[in-house]
Formats: structure tokens, sequence, C-alpha cells
């Protein structure tokens, strides 16, 4: 909701809000992932709903947002991803996960005890955020872009300074709790440290004077985190704070009355039993039904597919995104393994982001592995076989990356149409969870936490059934592949994974499928790996070949006919290696590479040059790879001549330099510099 009615500040509390939730845990945030859906971005201006933004104004200003925080923060954003279905033009879909790490010493939760303080580390309060959460689940409504201002102002440089304080291992095995200031702000942020508290709401430091009390209580921002200490500790932590050019004040204690007090001007203006805090309210309940699904095809999650490779490249949900991000910094941190864009001409996107431990000191060999799976078009036809190819999706995404599936753990994130009391609305998000919780269950993979959002709707729109599964696994970084290809004259070879009479994957063997291949990365045997997924065969070779330009000539045996080269194939592999494969794998060989730049595919030659070109070109109007370049003479445009100039090293075998890295709000390379000198 915050992002379809002000994209800028909506995308931008995504990832802010995003990172808060790990660092209130003491951790580190290093990488980010942003996943989005939209209606069609090249629909024209003129034919925007009214109460609407139009999508491309969306895409374009939420994409800048999310980018603008991630780029200020100083997080490599290793993957960016948007899909497109028209039902999200009921209400855009804006997700965004972020992986953390922190030393095991220093993860350590404490039990507040009467006598304890509360500080207040960060930014300041103000109105912006007031409603903010409950804002985030609102309906769109016709009238919606009037409500703006409830979006949060996010303070990335801020956020910054937390993250820094955070690293210090001694400030932090002080801290017995703590928590950030998302939904509900101080109540909430501080309501929930102990079971008994004096809050002083007049201690919070304001943006601008005016504020009541309520709206000192609920504001809710990402750059303020309430810590938990012994009340001995208050000096040294405003001194520390004073390091990072954070405040930190005291603005309640911790008591044994049993009651929630907050205090205002003076005068008491909450005073509630925890008991009546921890009844959670009034217990709901709802009728569903379940729809028999009609039964799903492997084409299910099509629209009108061309034949044609060409056009089937171009279309909206295969075509290149590489324009979209390109606007994020993958680089910052310098831990990212697989670049966004893979290969020499950085064209082939990976299937998963990859990215080393972040350590202050020396390096690692330790990585963690992030994928998403979901298909809105397959979604809309059977949430519960969505769901089931969501999460089987992320976890073949993460293997053929580099990761071994049985370390990989899930996140889930949901989004419906609003459900209101029809049963059979109701009966969309059960039958998605029923899906993921059988994938889950067959692959023995738990899921940790998530996000919800059950209010997709506007007017007579609804966004389509939406369960969308992240991977994240522990592995290594010397293990992680990438899918362009490396070498001409090496061989291609097909390994898909079988389905039952439902439709479902055959889970016991896709477990010993990745298993073998994570046995054969580990012995060096394959030199690239891709799931093929949605875009089915021939698209994922032409992506293959693209990033270092090498071609694909398919053998007189094994490549499909050319309807089932467009066929998707969610739980199929292609392998680049020069060793044959044990027969165990049951792998295919369709083919090799070849010096030449062309795709050889049932006798058909095409140039990589001509499909490159056509996939590169749909969404150009919107996210462009290529700046317009501005003319002499335009204004603002000057001409500069630079004259050469000799450099002279100093003689001297005395001085000894020093290195100043300057850490100003805004700049976010310190760590990696430091490392670099």
């Amino acid at each position: 909701h915050p992002t379809e009615i002000e994209p800028f500040g909506g995308a931008a509390t995504c990832l802010g809000g995003c990172i808060r939730d790990p660092l209130s845990g003491r951790s580190y945030v290093y990488q980010a992932m942003c996943v989005t859906g939209a209606g069609d971005p090249l629909t024209p201006f003129a034919e925007t709903l009214p109460g609407k933004l139009p999508q491309k104004k969306i895409c374009q200003v939420a994409a800048r947002g999310y980018s603008s925080y991630g780029n200020q923060i100083g997080i490599a954003t290793g993957q960016v991803a948007e899909v497109y279905h028209p039902g999200y033009v009921a209400k855009r879909l804006e997700i965004g996960a972020v992986v953390a790490a922190a030393p095991r010493s220093q993860v350590f939760r404490g039990t507040p005890a009467p006598g304890d303080v509360i500080l207040l580390i960060g930014g300041r309060t103000g109105r912006d955020g007031v409603g903010g959460a409950t804002g985030s689940s609102k309906e769109h409504t016709d009238t919606a872009l009037e409500n703006s201002a409830e979006v949060q102002k996010g303070d990335a440089p801020t956020e910054r300074k937390i993250q820094r304080l955070f690293r210090n291992s001694e400030l932090t095995r002080k801290i017995k709790i703590c928590n950030d200031f998302g939904a509900g702000g101080v109540s909430v942020a501080i309501g929930e440290i102990a079971p008994s508290l004096e809050i002083n709401l007049d201690a919070v430091p304001k943006k601008y004077d005016g504020l009541d009390g309520t709206e000192l209580a609920i504001s809710e921002s990402q750059e303020r985190m309430a810590v938990c200490v012994d009340p001995t500790e208050i000096e040294y932590f405003i001194a520390e704070a004073d390091k990072e050019n954070l405040e930190c004040v005291h603005v309640a204690n911790v008591t044994d009355s049993g009651r929630l007090v907050m205090t205002w001007r003076g005068k008491t203006i909450v005073n509630l039993s925890r008991k009546f805090l921890d009844t959670n309210g009034v217990q709901q309940s709802a009728n569903i039904h379940v729809s028999r699904s009609a039964g799903v095809s492997s084409t299910a999650s099509s629209t009108a597919r061309s034949t044609e490779l060409s056009a089937h490249l171009a279309s909206l949900n295969i075509c290149s995104q590489k324009g979209l991000g390109e606007m994020f910094d993958g680089s910052v941190g310098a831990g990212t393994v697989l670049w966004p864009f893979g290969g020499k001409h950085q064209l082939t996107p990976p299937d998963a982001m990859v990215a080393k431990l972040p350590l202050l000191e020396g390096d690692t060999d330790v990585a963690t592995f992030m994928a998403w799976g979901f298909d809105p078009y397959l979604s809309e036809k059977s949430p519960f076989h969505g769901a089931v190819y969501a999460v089987t999706e992320s976890v073949c995404k993460a293997v053929a990356a580099g990761a071994r599936l049985s370390d990989i753990r899930l996140t889930l994130q949901e989004y419906f149409p609003k459900l209101g009391t029809n049963p059979s609305r109701w009966g969309q998000p059960f039958a998605a969870l029923l899906g993921a919780f059988h994938a889950q269950h067959s692959l023995r993979l738990a899921a940790i936490g998530g996000k919800d959002s059950m209010s997709g709707s506007f007017n007579e729109l609804d966004v389509p059934p939406t369960l969308v599964s992240f991977a994240l696994a522990p592995g290594k970084a010397s293990l992680a592949l990438s899918p362009e290809f490396k070498k001409t004259g090496s061989t291609i070879s097909l390994v898909e994974v079988p389905r039952d009479a439902d439709n479902l994957p055959d889970f016991e063997s896709l477990k010993q499928t990745a298993e073998a291949l994570h046995q054969l990365n580990a012995a060096g045997k394959l030199l690239s790996l891709h799931h093929i997924g949605k875009a089915g065969l021939s698209a994922a070779l032409a992506k293959m070949a693209f990033g270092n330009r090498i071609g694909f000539h398919s053998s007189s045996v094994g490549v499909s006919p050319t309807d089932k080269l467009v066929t998707e194939r969610y739980f199929s592999f292609l392998i680049e290696h020069t060793e044959d494969l044990p027969s165990s794998l049951n792998a295919q060989a369709i083919g090799t590479t070849t010096a030449e730049p062309t795709l050889i595919l049932n006798g058909e030659s095409q140039s990589l040059d001509n499909l490159q070109a056509a996939w590169e070109s749909t969404l150009n109007p919107v996210y462009p790879t290529k700046p317009e370049a501005p003319s002499l003479g335009e204004p603002g445009v000057l001409a500069v001549q630079i004259s050469s100039s000799k450099i002279q090293n100093p003689k001297s075998k005395i001085a000894k330099p020093l290195v100043c890295i300057p850490a100003f709000p805004g700049t976010n390379s310190e760590y990696d510099s430091a490392k670099a000198f």
C-alpha cells in the first residue's frame, strides 16, 4: 500500500524496514534482494485508472526509492526482479528480502529486571509513519492517493550509523533486549521489552514541536532502536552513540507493577494491565472453502506464447531487466560473489544472489545463497500448485547457484485479495499454505518467519493469489556457479525431474538430483549450472549464451520440437561440462558450445546479436540500459581539457604514510576501503 500511493517513500521503507528487523538482533545486514509485481508498465498513461498512478510511474519511482535507500546505507543488492501480471494494477507487490550475519558470541538475549532502563538510540520522531503499519494493510480505494503523508520518510544515513554502532561487540553484549521501532512505534518497540514499564514520552526526541502524546506513542520509523540495559551502562551507551553522531536518551524504566504506564507533560495518558494486553484481543474465526483445482498442465502459467525465439525472449516476463537492475549497487561491501549480470559482457542473470560473510578482518570462503520463486499465472489457476512450485523453484535456483539442498531454510511472503467473509476467497491463502507445507514437508525444509497482506483489491480488481518463497542457505563461495557458458567445445546436458499424476514434482527424485549436482560441483566437474524455470529451454540457452558470447549447437537428437522449447521447465537444469556425468543423474546431452555467436536449435540458426536485441528492447522505454548522451552546447555541458602532469614520488624513507578514510553521512564504503589498504 505505501508504494502504491507514494512509490519512492514506500519502496524505501520496504528496504529500511527489512533492514531494521535483523539489526534489532545486532546482526549486520550485507545483502538485499528486491522482488516486485506490477501491471504492464508499457501501458499508455491515458489508460490509467482513476484513483491510480500510472504503472510506469510506480515502477520507475519505486525502483529509485528502493535503490536510493540501499545505495545510501551501503547494502549490496544482489538480485532485482519484477513480475508482470494485470492483477497487480489492483495494488503493487513490493517485497524486500535481506541477509544478515552476526558472530555467534554476540548472539545473546537477556531478561529485563526491575530497575533496568530503556534507551532510545537513533533518529527523531515525527508525524510521518503515524498509521504506517495499519496503512500498509489498507485496501486501496479511489481516495487512497490522498493519504501519502502516512508513509515514513526514511533516513538511511542514520540507520547506517546504528549498523556501525552495533558492530561494537563490547556494546552489543551489554544489551539485554533490543527492539526496532517498526509497527506501533514506542508503544510496541518499548512495550514488548518487559511486562512492567514506565515510559516518559516527553523524553522521546522530536523532529519538530507540536506532536501530542498519541503521535509520540505510535509513530514508527526505521532508524531508531530501543535497548534494555543495566542503569550503570547509561553513560557508556551515550558516549559510544556519540562517537557515531547518534542521539541516545533514557526514555523508560522497567518496573514490577504489572502495568504499562505512559506519561506526557506530567500526566499519565496510558495505564494498562499487562494481563489485559496479553489476552491479545478478540479471537476471530472464518469459514474456508477450498475449490478443487481443475488441473494444472505444464504450460498453465503461460499467457499466449510465441514459438519464435526472438518474440519469446521479448515477452514481458522473460525479457531482460538489466536496466532495472543497474539502478542498484551490487558491489558495496566487496563481498558479492555472483555479479547480478554475469559473463564478460555482463548479460546473463544468475539464479541466485551469493555473497561472502562481511568479516571486519581477514577473508572467508563462507557465503550465503538466496533465491526466490513464484509464478502469478500458475497461482491464479491453482493457489495450491502455485505455492508448491514457488517453494520448489526457489530451492532449485539456490541449488543451481551452488547451495546444498539440505542446508536451505525458507521464508514465505503472502499477498492476497481482500478476503472479507467470503469462504471461497479465504480458500485461496489456505490452499496456498497447504501447497507450501506439502513442498516443505516433502523436501524436509523448514520455513522461518514471513509476512502477509490480505488487502490486494481495488474496486473490482484483485491481485493474483501470491505466495513468494525465498530460499536461503550457507555454503562456500568457491562453489558458487554462474549460468553463463564458460568455454567452447563443452557439452550441454539437460536434467529433468519427473512429475507425478497431479503434476507435482517427484520430490524424492528432486532431492537425489540436487545432491548429485552438489557432489559434481564440489568435485569440480561442472562449468555452469542453470535452473530453466518459466523461460523454457530455448530462452534459457540464449541467456546462458549472452554473457560470454558463446554459441550453442544442438545435437541431432535430444532437443524438443519447437513448441516444447518454450514450455516451462520448473524442475529442470542445464549443465555445462566437459567430463561424462554419472548415469544415475539421468542427464541427456543436447548439444555443445561453439565459438560461433549463434544458437542452433532444431536445425535453425539464429544470431545471438538479433536474439539479444529482441531480449533487451522490451523494457528499454521503462528502464533504459543506456543514458541519453548530452551534446556539447547544451545547458550544463562543458568541454573540459586536462593537461598531463608528472607525478613526483618523495625520496624520503622516513615518513610512514597514514590513510584517512572518511565515514561521513552518505558514504558507505569505509569497511571496503580499510580492508583494501
